[in-house]
């Protein structure tokens, strides 16, 4: 397989962890990055040995870039993505992939139209907890997936929300925890549950006044396989984080994973600081496997940097389904879905009412 040349559109701090992930894989080539400050993307550039450019159309063609990830503030990835699109790159979206379902559509047709690829980032869907339960479901060892749980409590304080402009707002970051913090495990319970038919939720700012957007939301979500979940949200509790997604089947076994524990992170100013473990697994004749699974969990967590490792497993199979033609784990359909729920869980509590996808 050719090295797939890679551009990041702005220089912030999760584009500071992606370029890092990319420059770990032999089978990729970072080349270029686009901004329009000039002193912050030359200075990006000058850090990671690559070229600056202050035109994404230019850039892509210049730099001869395959592909490019879309590292810019949320309300600026649909802008940026489809100039990307129809300049000839296949496009790589750091969550969430838009703020609106429409906007995820237009991604998607113009990838379709100029026959290019989108993925978006969802990285977690590669920890070896997560693929065990994946695995689990798709062996039929839970019956029905019928049951689920999506928990997630951290904190944010004024200092993060201060950190950049765009932060704590509607029009700069188009929400708050739900577009920022929760959408990987919003992806997770959808990739377990199947497709989501109903929503009724409330959100809330409890205790953050500094900012317009939620700090807390809370939903019941109904699949079209006939399961259901709970979801709770929330950057209002502290310190730390706790993040699990659990699913129970009709064949009465459990299955879960804590995806985040331990410090808040925060993209290019902190590091992943406890691994991501099977905290429940009732499965018959799998019970005991909890404690081998810990353990070897921890061991390989020690052996990688787990800030960027994961990045690099889903940049891998981008770029192979680049070479191959073939839609990513995480394609714009997949992305679109987070979104939809999101959206579903904004209108809900606006509304006050159960809200149909």
């Amino acid at each position: 397989m050719k090295r797939i040349r890679f551009g990041i559109l702005t220089y912030g701090k999760v584009a500071h962890l992606h370029a890092q992930a990319l420059q770990a894989i032999p089978e990729l080539e970072l080349v270029s990055v686009w901004g329009r400050d000039r002193e912050k993307r030359e200075q990006f550039a000058e850090t990671y040995n690559i070229k600056a450019f202050d035109d994404i159309s230019k850039m892509i063609r210049t730099a001869q870039v395959d592909a490019v990830l879309v590292a810019s503030p949320h309300p600026q990835h649909v802008e940026h993505s489809l100039e990307a699109l129809e300049a000839g790159a296949h496009v790589l979206i750091e969550k969430p992939m838009a703020l609106h379902t429409n906007d995820c559509d237009r991604i998607i047709e113009t990838a379709q139209r100029v026959n290019r690829i989108v993925g978006v980032i969802s990285q977690r869907r590669w920890y070896p907890a997560v693929q065990r339960i994946r695995r689990a479901i798709d062996e039929g060892k839970l019956g029905k997936p019928m049951i689920a749980q999506v928990t997630m409590l951290g904190w944010r304080d004024e200092a993060y929300y201060r950190s950049d402009p765009w932060r704590g707002s509607w029009t700069g970051e188009g929400g708050g925890v739900l577009v920022n913090q929760a959408p990987h495990q919003l992806d997770l319970l959808q990739w377990f549950m199947g497709p989501v038919t109903e929503v009724f939720a409330y959100w809330d700012n409890i205790n953050h006044p500094y900012i317009e957007v939620e700090d807390t939301a809370l939903a019941l979500v109904r699949f079209s396989s006939g399961g259901m979940a709970n979801i709770l949200v929330s950057n209002s509790q502290k310190p730390g984080i706790y993040a699990k997604v659990h699913i129970h089947g009709s064949s009465g076994a459990s299955v879960g994973v804590q995806t985040d524990g331990g410090a808040m992170f925060v993209a290019g100013l902190s590091k992943v600081t406890e691994p991501p473990i099977n905290d429940i697994w009732t499965i018959p004749g799998e019970e005991n496997k909890l404690q081998q699974w810990t353990q070897e969990d921890n061991q390989f967590f020690k052996s990688i940097d787990a800030t960027t490792y994961f990045h690099g497993l889903q940049f891998k199979d981008f770029a192979e389904a680049i070479a191959l033609n073939r839609p990513p784990l995480v394609d714009g359909l997949e992305g679109r879905k987070t979104i939809a729920l999101i959206e579903a869980i904004y209108k809900s509590g606006r509304e006050h009412r159960p809200v149909s996808l």
